[in-house]
């Protein structure tokens, strides 16, 4: 999504208020969740829907 919306990763941290390193964690799924304020704000700011950004992949 940051791809089509012609953004990158550091403006995206920015807006969010958060650091690019906790950003790069979420992208990488190297999270163990995500506060659902936080998703709200991603999707505000990239203009999707949750299912867009996330993937669920079992262990």
């Amino acid at each position: 999504m940051l791809a089509k919306r012609k953004m990158q990763s550091k403006e995206l941290a920015e807006k969010l208020e958060i650091t690019p390193a906790n950003l790069s964690i979420l992208k990488t799924g190297k999270a163990k969740g995500i506060r659902f304020d936080t998703l709200e704000a991603i999707c505000k700011i990239l203009d999707c829907q949750p299912g867009d950004i996330l993937e669920y992949v079992s262990e």
